[in-house]
């Protein structure tokens, strides 16, 4: 696939005033910080289209992107810690909670993690929480960029061998980085051929 255009539509404070659509979504999300809005540039191409910032908890508001007229990229707000008040985290998590259990057009799930860390516990819970809502999602490791790939490769081996403490089988695996510009192909790809296998078949303009 190739994106030939990716515009801003709208933000929605709440699931409830989400836009009304039968194209298929990809939403993106990830502990605060995690390198969300990079990579949402990075795979639109558009350099300021998702807004970077390095105070954590910035994206406090549901944004879908237009991308090729065709289905939509929404950025979440993150999930964990954010400086923001007990009452707006509790906000921002059950507005999460809302547009993943009930968006009927949510496709995919991309959840972040941060591929310098150890296996955080934040996120085992919240890819568990997933699992039990039947949620279709994929692992994105950000920041590859930040370490050598003997360490990366440790560093998804490690959480792989946390996630089947849990799991019988994993979800579909990734790695990027923003500033290197690595791995955005094959999420495109991945992306292309989730839309395939349903029943929105996007077509090449």
């Amino acid at each position: 696939m190739v994106i030939r255009s990716a515009k801003f539509v709208t933000s929605s404070p709440t699931y409830e005033k989400c836009p009304r659509t039968t194209l298929p979504e990809f939403a993106f999300i990830g502990r605060s910080n995690v390198g969300k809005s990079s990579l949402i540039n990075m795979i639109t191409g558009i350099k300021a289209l998702a807004k970077v910032s390095q105070t954590p908890g910035k994206t406090q508001i549901i944004n879908h992107f237009l991308i090729n007229e065709q289905w939509y990229l929404v950025d979440l707000p993150g999930y964990g810690y954010a400086k923001v008040s007990k009452t707006s985290r509790k906000i921002f998590s059950e507005m999460i909670t809302s547009y993943i259990q009930n968006r009927e057009s949510l496709h995919c799930l991309f959840v972040l993690i941060d591929s310098r860390l150890e296996p955080q516990e934040i996120d085992i819970k919240f890819i568990n929480w997933l699992g039990q809502n039947q949620v279709p999602f994929a692992l994105i490791f950000t920041k590859t960029d930040k370490i050598n790939t003997p360490t990366l490769q440790n560093n998804i081996a490690v959480f792989r061998k946390e996630m089947l403490s849990y799991w019988e089988d994993l979800p579909k695996i990734f790695s990027c980085s923003s500033v290197a510009r690595t791995g955005r192909e094959t999420i495109i790809e991945y992306i292309e051929e989730v839309n395939k296998s349903s029943k929105f078949i996007l077509q090449e303009n």
